[in-house]
Formats: structure tokens, C-alpha cells, sequence
């Protein structure tokens, strides 16, 4: 299959968000004659590490290419031309059906069984979001560890939080510069250079007070960049959660009802209220584990408690990246289904699996149902 969508590729590069696209291509034309990008590649296949891979809204006429129902999934594009990605891509879905037969025929891809490309390929399926510290920690745990060059924030992400990330950088440069106009100057090439994860030498006043050798400091700047992340995520997503639960409690779907779909609605609303507004809640308050240590190095002059909680920061990265992916995937994906300000029209169909889908993102904040909600209705088609 080939998607001709000038948006979806061309535009990758300078608009993508980091937690839907992982753009290999890219990377490759950064990163391609580093040593360690060379000795440590995400896969082993050469078309596979060019790729761009992109969590992706399915329409009507792709739910039928999976086994099961879903309302997302992951697709792999390898572009036509790599230098003119006018011309498109083919691309096939990580886990439709025939998946590695379609990958031989698509790309001339073949993996066997125990190929590392084939669980890396799951690994990006299952994971929730292509957010880059989740998505680190999930391949670790599969005993799949590529360079860190693969997990970057993308040019978009990292010009659409600069400002923020630099407000949260300027309280530890006012500690040794003291002027507002010298600190947010200085304030500005440090973000530069911690959202490019670059421990260079301009970063050495810092490695130093934190009492960290080069690879610890490296792996602190990474983590660090993570919570700036998050933190940023969080404030961005958080003004949309709630005229989208406000919609969630009163849209209407057309259509009659049975009992059993007015129970299943009624408790679903309730449930997905709590359990979003539980998500949030939650990563706010791990998020508020990083403000303390990074307060005691700010006002307290105690790099301690932060250069501690650096070296312990990716245990966290699973419980922030699936929270805050849960609320990403709904919050967008409802404002995908119902654009602008038009009045929300669907049918009781589409929106009990709405419904299910989003209860299966909070799933691991509350278990696949919370107690008592009733278990998802049986339509007859037709």
C-alpha cells in the first residue's frame, strides 16, 4: 500500500509530535556516522532503521486489515524516495493480518521468528504512545538497548516546549549569574543544549555540582530533559481534559438504546471521568517527586536530593509515559473525531467503542473495569 499524503511526510520533520512519530529517517541523516548510532542500531534492517513510524488514527476502511477491533495503530512508512518524500510511501500496520508476509511484499523485508527487528516491532506496537523515555524503559525490559540517538525529542516538540523548559532552567542559572537579563541568556543556551541531550564542555559547571562522572551525567542530562517533558505535556494537555470529560458526559449518541447500552454508557461517563482525572492527579504528583529535588538544588543550594533523584528517574518514566499517553490518546483522539465546535454526532455503535477503547488506555490506572461498571453491551449489527 502506498499513502501519498504530503502532510504525513514532508511535514514530518518540522511539525510531528514526539509521542506520535518516530522518524528514523531523520535520525539516520543526524546521526548516521556516529560510532555508537552505527554499532547500536534500533534494527538491524536497513529500511527499517529509515523508517518512519507513526502511531496512527485508523478510518473505517482500515479496521478490517486487524484480527481484532482497535481504533489505533502502528504503521511503518518507508518512504518511495528517500531524498523526495513527495512521492509517498509504502507502508503497511505493525500486527495487521499477514503482517510479515505484507512486510516481504512491501519492502522485501523477511524476518524469521527469533529475529531482535521482530520484537523491537512489538515492543513499538504494545507501547502506548512513541514517547522516547517510555519507549527506552519498554525496550530495556525486552533486553533491547539502541543508541541513545533514537530517543530524541522531535525538532516540533522541542521548539513548542523551549519556552517553558527555559523558564524551569533560569532558577538554577539565577544561583551563579544573578541578573534576570544575563541569566535568561545563559538560560537559553543551556535548554539548547539539554533538550539536544549535549553534555558537552559548556555543561561542566553543572557535572560538577552534581558530583556525577561522564556517562552519569550524560544519562542525568537525558532524564532530566524527560521530566521537562512531562512536565510541559502535563500543562499542555491539562486545559483540554476538561471541556473533553464535559463532552464525554453529555454527548447523546443517534440511535435507540437498549437498558443494557444506557447502564453501560452511564457508568462508562462515570468512570472515565474518575479515572482520567485520577491520571492526572497521578502524574502530577510523581511530577512534584522532581520538583522537591530540584527546589533543594534551586533555592536550598543542595544538589543532593536532585543529582539522587537523576540517577533514579527512568523507574518512573513507565508510570508517567503510560498516564500521560492514556490522556494524550483520548484528549486527542476525541478532538480528532469531533473537530472545532460542532455538536458531537455519533452513533451508539461507534461511541461504545469509543468507550471501550478509552478504558482500555486508562486500563492500567484502574484495572480493564472499575468496580461495579457493567461489562461492555452486546450490539447486533443491523
Amino acid at each position: 500500500m502506498v499513502d501519498r499524503s504530503v502532510r504525513s511526510l514532508e511535514h514530518l520533520e518540522t511539525s510531528a509530535s514526539t509521542s506520535r512519530v518516530l522518524n528514523l529517517r531523520a535520525v539516520q541523516k543526524r546521526k548516521g556516522s556516529d560510532p555508537e548510532y552505527k554499532s547500536k542500531p534500533l534494527f538491524r534492517n536497513q529500511a527499517l532503521n529509515t523508517a518512519i513510524i507513526v502511531k496512527h488514527r485508523l478510518r473505517g476502511n482500515e479496521m478490517d486489515q486487524f484480527p481484532g477491533p482497535r481504533t489505533s495503530a502502528t504503521k511503518i512508512l518507508v518512504p518511495i524516495e528517500t531524498n523526495d518524500l513527495k512521492l509517498g510511501a509504502r507502508y503497511v500496520f505493525i500486527g495487521q493480518r499477514r503482517f510479515e508476509q505484507s512486510l516481504y511484499e512491501a519492502f522485501g523485508i523477511e524476518l524469521g521468528e527469533d529475529s531482535p527487528d521482530l520484537r523491537t516491532l512489538a515492543v513499538l506496537d504494545e507501547t502506548p504512545t512513541l514517547d522516547p523515555f517510555l519507549l527506552r524503559e519498554q525496550l530495556r525490559r525486552h533486553g533491547l538497548e539502541p543508541a541513545l540517538c533514537y530517543f530524541e525529542l522531535s525538532q516540533a516538540d522541542a521548539r513548542r516546549m523551549f519556552d517553558f523548559a527555559q523558564g524551569e532552567i533560569e532558577t538554577l542559572v539565577r544561583m551563579s549569574v544573578g541578573s534576570s537579563f544575563a541569566a535568561a541568556a545563559q538560560a537559553r543556551t543551556l535548554t539548547r543544549k539539554i533538550l539536544a541531550n549535549s553534555a558537552d564542555a559548556e555543561l561542566e559547571p553543572l557535572r560538577r555540582t552534581l558530583q556525577l562522572d561522564q556517562t552519569q551525567f550524560q544519562e542525568g542530562v537525558f532524564c532530566w530533559k524527560a521530566f521537562l517533558y512531562y512536565k510541559w505535556q502535563l500543562a499542555d494537555l491539562l486545559p483540554r481534559v476538561g471541556p473533553v470529560l464535559k463532552q464525554i458526559a453529555s454527548i447523546q449518541p443517534r440511535g435507540p438504546q437498549s437498558d443494557e447500552v444506557k447502564v453501560y454508557l452511564r457508568a462508562t461517563r462515570e468512570s472515565l471521568n474518575k479515572t482520567l482525572i485520577a491520571a492526572c492527579r497521578s502524574v502530577k504528583n510523581t511530577l512534584g517527586v522532581y520538583d522537591k529535588a530540584y527546589n533543594a538544588l534551586t533555592q536550598n543550594s543542595d544538589p543532593t536530593m536532585f543529582r539522587d533523584f537523576l540517577l533514579r528517574a527512568p523507574a518512573l518514566f513507565n508510570d508517567l509515559g503510560e498516564r500521560l499517553g492514556a490522556v494524550e490518546h483520548i484528549i486527542s483522539f476525541w478532538r480528532f473525531r469531533f473537530p472545532g465546535d460542532r455538536l458531537p454526532v455519533i452513533g451508539v455503535e461507534e461511541l461504545c467503542d469509543l468507550f471501550m477503547d478509552f478504558e482500555g488506555s486508562l486500563a492500567a490506572d484502574d484495572g480493564p473495569q472499575s468496580p461495579g461498571l457493567p461489562p461492555p453491551p452486546v450490539i447486533n449489527a443491523g
